[in-house]
């Protein structure tokens, strides 16, 4: 028992992106080398993430804080959820460090990033549902929702989610700290080393509270954009209806087709861990370590795509982004643009959110 237990507590949870201990006792030391090859990997798609992710969500943020006082409800949403996206992006240049050369920035920011990553991850998820719900109150019942939908009871809903998911992430902080690897003694690593059995019941734990952050979002997102779409295809605003249900049916399938082969992963790896399963050969134990990084960059690359699918493809927030880089930049260069977007024409994020007459309320 005391083996089995020392065993899970090295292997290490692909749910935190700190994680970089690829192998256990029991894997070829061969497999480990290949397994930590994957560095580069990391160094480049990572790179790229936190590049494009933090130009998308730093120009949306900057956007809508030009404007914070006139905020709509989705619009609140929004902002946390780019302030959420950027503060997970911000830890990415310490995970490629990670992965290069081990952990060096000492015990304190090895607990913060820890805290950080989590809290981002499952707040992130649960906004997106957030807005889903929001949607489906403005289009579904319009009427009857107006008065739960007021900024103010938005700020203490969002408000509420960030503290939640701080509680469910404070462990990482706890559990976390610095030591050298078994295989490696001039590599230190960042892992759930203190407090022992305690520290290795967090991480089965952790495993769950992602699942539950991507099923539970998703079940959300998909019975409210599903109830949006069937709402919209009885209207008889059919520009509304056409570009709601577009928007609807491509942020639940990006949501899905992102996070759903990380979860398949991970739920196998968690069955590796507690034996149900076990390595046969060591190119199975390479493909699942090779999996698990595939899959984890796929479900992050889902935080640059955010302003895309919630932002950028609105008309309105275009014609603001474009204003806001020609007060930055010249007016002459980009005074076309303003002429070919008209200020009567309504965005698609407006469109998703509701049908034409509630759009004036919004």
């Amino acid at each position: 028992m005391t083996d089995f237990l020392l065993y899970i507590l090295q292997i290490g949870t692909a749910g935190n992106i700190t994680d970089y201990n690829y192998g256990n006792d029991t894997a070829p030391s061969v497999c480990d080398d290949e397994g930590n090859s994957l560095w580069i990997y990391h160094a480049v798609l990572y790179s790229l993430i936190f590049l494009v992710g933090v130009s998308g969500n730093g120009l949306m943020t900057t956007v809508l804080l030009r404007r914070r006082h006139l905020l709509r409800i989705t619009e609140i949403y929004l902002l946390h959820l780019a302030l959420a996206d950027l503060m997970l992006l911000f830890t990415f240049p310490f995970d490629v460090v990670n992965h290069a050369a081990g952990w060096l920035f000492g015990e304190f920011l090895c607990k913060l990033t820890g805290l950080v990553q989590n809290l981002n991850l499952h707040c992130g998820s649960f906004l997106l549902a957030c807005i889903g719900f929001d949607r489906y109150l403005a289009v579904v019942f319009a009427i009857p929702s107006m008065q739960s939908r007021r900024p103010k009871t938005v700020h203490l809903t969002c408000i509420a989610l960030w503290l939640v998911c701080l509680g469910l992430s404070v462990p990482n902080a706890v559990f976390l700290s610095v030591r050298e690897e078994a295989r490696q003694v001039s590599r230190l690593h960042c892992f759930y080393h203190d407090y022992g059995i305690h520290a290795n019941n967090w991480v089965l734990t952790n495993r769950v509270l992602e699942h539950m952050c991507f099923f539970i979002p998703l079940a959300v997102m998909s019975y409210c954009y599903t109830a949006v779409v069937i709402t919209l295809c009885n209207s008889k605003n059919s520009l509304a209806k056409q570009g709601a249900i577009r928007l609807s049916l491509l942020v639940t399938l990006v949501f899905f087709f992102c996070w759903l082969p990380y979860n398949v992963t991970l739920l196998i790896k968690t069955m590796v861990d507690l034996d149900v399963i076990s390595y046969e050969t060591c190119e199975l134990y390479v493909t699942l370590q090779s999996a698990l990084d595939v899959t984890k960059s796929l479900g992050l690359a889902h935080c640059f795509l955010n302003p895309f699918l919630y932002a950028f493809v609105g008309v309105r927030f275009r014609h603001e982004l474009i204003h806001l880089l020609c007060n930055v930049c010249c007016r002459n260069v980009c005074a076309p643009f303003f002429q070919a977007q008209g200020p009567s024409r309504s965005s698609v994020s407006d469109r998703a959110t509701t049908t034409s007459t509630i759009t004036k309320r919004l």
